[in-house]
C-alpha cells in the first residue's frame, strides 16, 4: 500500500493541491445602501410593537460603534458622558434639538442621561443625506411630526472624558 501512495504521489507536484494561504482579510467593513434600509424596514416592523423607534448595533469596534436606528416618533433626551452621536440620516425627516437644559433628567446608566425634553436649545431640521455630529456630554433629542419618520446610521464615538 505504501509503495502505491509513493508512486501515486510522485506526479503530483505538492503545490498544486496545497492549501493555498489566503491573503489578509479585508479590515473594511461595508454596508450598502439597498442593505441598510432593508434592516431599517426590519426595524420599522419591531418599531411598531415597542415604543416607536428600533435600532441595532451593527458592528462594535474599539473606540466606536456603528448602529442603525429607525424611528417614528419622538425621542426623549440623551447625554452621553463619553460617546459622540454622528448621525447619517439615511431617509425621513426629523428636528435635533442640542445643547440647553435637560428637564426632567435621570440617569439611566453610568455615563447615560436621560429626559423629558430640552429648554434652551439649538433646533435643526434633518433630512437625507445630513450628517449631524453631537459632541459627548451634550443633550440632544430627535423630534418628530405627525406621520415623520427617521432612519439614520449613528456612529457612536468614544471621547476622551
Amino acid at each position: 500500500m505504501e509503495r502505491i501512495a509513493k508512486e501515486i504521489l510522485k506526479d503530483i507536484n505538492l503545490d498544486e493541491v496545497a492549501p493555498k494561504p489566503r491573503g489578509p482579510k479585508n479590515p473594511v467593513d461595508h454596508w450598502s445602501p439597498p442593505l441598510l434600509l432593508e434592516r431599517a424596514a426590519y426595524l420599522r416592523k419591531l418599531a411598531k410593537h415597542a415604543d416607536g423607534s428600533a435600532s441595532e448595533t451593527l458592528k462594535e469596534f474599539s473606540q466606536h460603534f456603528v448602529m442603525l436606528s429607525f424611528r417614528s416618533r419622538s425621542g426623549e433626551v440623551e447625554v452621553h458622558e463619553r460617546f459622540a452621536d454622528l448621525f447619517v440620516v439615511l431617509a425621513g425627516a426629523a428636528t435635533l434639538v442640542t445643547g440647553g437644559t435637560v428637564t426632567g433628567a435621570r440617569i439611566v446608566a453610568p455615563g447615560e442621561t436621560r429626559g423629558e425634553s430640552i429648554a434652551g436649545g439649538t433646533q435643526q431640521n434633518l433630512r437625507p443625506g445630513d450628517v449631524a455630529h453631537v459632541p459627548a456630554g451634550t443633550p440632544h433629542q430627535m423630534l418628530l411630526k405627525g406621520d415623520e419618520t427617521i432612519t439614520s446610521l449613528v456612529m457612536k464615538v468614544q471621547e476622551a472624558v
